[in-house]
């Protein structure tokens, strides 16, 4: 047993013996002294305290009942100054009832009197092991919360109570509490953002059988250098076992100068687009001049040239208004000019007006939507967009001879438009990227389909604008479905 005890640690913890029995105490220090432990005694309680206040031990092997000080006021007294200390309780009277008392002042395990050499060591060698657990627990969270206070993003975690529980200098800098230790106060006394504290509440609230990753950006009301700072926040609800909500995690980024950066850039697309925009049309206008013989007559072969040259500056002209068009969503100017839309009628109208470039591919252009779907708050002009850019994008992507649907109906309190195709579809690992910006798929079937990779990107984030949206399935050979989502009160 011996070296068992000693395998199980790497620390020698300090013993104190508390017993008016001599035979007692000395027995106890022979053979734990034997196990090369430190070892001290007391003969009171009185003695004991005075000991304990002088100097710390790791496991007190205290005696319930002695003279004077009984064990149970010891007992009470040393957990009052050392909480962590591991408390054995000697007993002459092993009852269920002594030990149920002592085990609810804080004792860890009691050993009856009499006991022997084997039973002490046993006990002792659980106490330690105890111990040890006790103090690998406190490095463990020592080692986490110098790496949580070394973190650049912050971090705050609340309990059920909505009281803060652990929250990081950057999380206490982002949200701008300098006051007293935020530890254990309501997190209306250090977070006084109310979409933040919204977003505690709802992770709080979430039932048990759902668990999402809350996400927005929020605008502090510090400022730096003249500027808001802008913060993107994640909150989730943090569980038990059970799947009840103990609390909540939630991490803040400073994405400042990430917003600056896309702000430069938005704005230095925006100009040049501008800048390139006008030139082309009046390059576009002349050679419409051209080609309509207003400046002489030209050859066939010239003609041809000088057509293909405008169709190509078209698309670039195309090319730039997208441009403008995806720097005005980005800048929030789409959402300052929203009215009552009837989606129904527009998607008539949509369907009406493409019908021309469906037919010229001998593609069946059908609408399904009925007449008495309710409006919806939004920008009309971006409306058509979306629907232009769909409607548009399944008519390139479909064989001749194919069928092009357009639906609408209401989904849990959605107005969800569908476009459906029955063209070349799109593959699987591609679908995750063709809202991204220029990304256009390429492949044996597209090659000849002109375009310029922005229409999508542009359908999605006005779609988001209007607290949307979107989502698409899709199958090579069989076609695809784009699904937009627009709140019906937005």
């Amino acid at each position: 047993m011996a070296k068992e005890i000693d395998s199980e640690i790497s620390y020698k913890p300090r013993i104190l013996v508390i017993d008016d029995e001599k035979r007692i105490r000395d027995g106890c220090q022979k053979v734990l002294a034997q196990e090369g432990f430190e070892v001290e005694k007391a003969e009171t309680g009185e003695q004991g305290i005075k000991m304990i206040e002088e100097r710390y031990y790791d496991i007190v092997l205290l005696d319930l009942m002695m003279p004077g000080l009984s064990g149970f006021e010891v007992l009470a007294h040393v957990k009052g100054i050392h909480p962590e200390a591991v408390i054995i309780v000697i007993t002459g009277y092993a009852t269920v009832e002594h030990s149920i008392e002592a085990m609810k002042k804080g004792a860890f395990d009691f050993i009856p009197k009499p006991f022997s050499p084997e039973q002490l060591r046993v006990i002792v060698s659980k106490a330690i092991e105890y111990t040890r657990t006790l103090q690998d627990i406190a490095n463990e969270k020592s080692r986490m919360r110098v790496l949580i206070n070394r973190l650049a993003s912050g971090v705050m975690a609340t309990d059920n109570l909505k009281r803060v529980a652990l929250a990081n200098p950057a999380f206490l800098k982002m949200v701008g509490h300098s006051g007293e230790k935020a530890i254990g106060l309501p997190i209306e006394e250090c977070v006084r953002n109310e979409r933040l504290k919204g977003m505690i509440d709802q992770a709080l609230a979430m039932p048990k059988e759902e668990f999402v990753e809350l996400t927005d950006e929020l605008k502090i009301g510090q400022e730096r250098e003249g500027e808001e700072i802008i913060l993107s926040a994640r909150c989730v609800p943090f569980r038990d076992r059970l799947g009840r909500n103990l609390g909540t995690i939630t991490v803040l980024h400073d994405i400042t100068a990430l917003k600056k950066i896309d702000q430069l850039k938005s704005d230095f697309v925006s100009m040049v687009a501008h800048e390139v925009r006008n030139p082309m049309n009046s390059v576009l206008a002349q050679l419409k001049v051209v080609c309509d013989g207003l400046a002489g007559e030209l050859t066939a072969k010239q003609k041809d040239i000088l057509l293909r040259a405008a169709e190509k500056i078209k698309t670039l002209s195309d090319l730039t208004t997208e441009l403008l068009d995806l720097a005005k969503i980005e800048s929030g100017l789409i959402a300052q000019e929203k009215e009552s839309v009837d989606l129904s009628s527009l998607l008539s109208q949509q369907v009406a007006f493409h019908q021309a470039k469906a037919e010229a591919k001998h593609i069946r252009l059908e609408s399904d939507c009925p007449p008495d779907l309710p409006s919806v708050v939004a920008n009309r002009a971006n409306m058509e967009e979306v629907l232009s850019n769909l409607i548009t994008n399944a008519i390139h992507y479909t064989p001749e001879g194919g069928r092009v649907t357009v639906s609408a109906n209401i989904e849990n309190d959605y107005f969800c438009i569908r476009v459906s195709d029955t063209g070349i579809g799109i593959p699987k690992e591609e679908l995750s990227r063709i809202f991204d910006r220029f990304y256009r798929v390429k492949n044996e079937k597209t090659r000849f389909i002109t375009g310029t990779g922005l229409g999508l990107p542009i359908v999605k984030s006005i779609v988001e604008a209007h607290n949307g949206r979107i989502k698409v399935e899709s199958e090579p050979g069989k076609g695809s479905t784009f699904s937009a989502y627009l709140p019906l009160i937005s």
